[in-house]
């Protein structure tokens, strides 16, 4: 399983059920939206703390990210 793609299909329904642009993410989470655009497209590899943000972001669990979605990749 490609943990990265894994995060980035997971951020990325998170993001379009919240309504929050990358932007709006980027802002919450104190990151820029060039690294939230790589998190998203499964480029970038975020650190745990990373997660966190993103989650807080979210107003969800960091577990949320990591959560299997059915896909074999």
């Amino acid at each position: 399983m490609n943990m990265r793609k894994l995060v980035g299909r997971n951020f990325a329904r998170l993001r379009k059920e919240s309504g929050l642009s990358q932007e709006q993410v980027a802002e919450r989470a104190d990151l820029t939206q060039q690294y939230i655009s790589g998190i998203e497209t499964g480029k970038r590899n975020p650190t745990i703390e990373t997660l966190y943000a993103i989650a807080k972001a979210f107003g969800v669990s960091h577990v949320e990210l990591v959560l299997p979605d059915g896909h074999d990749d």
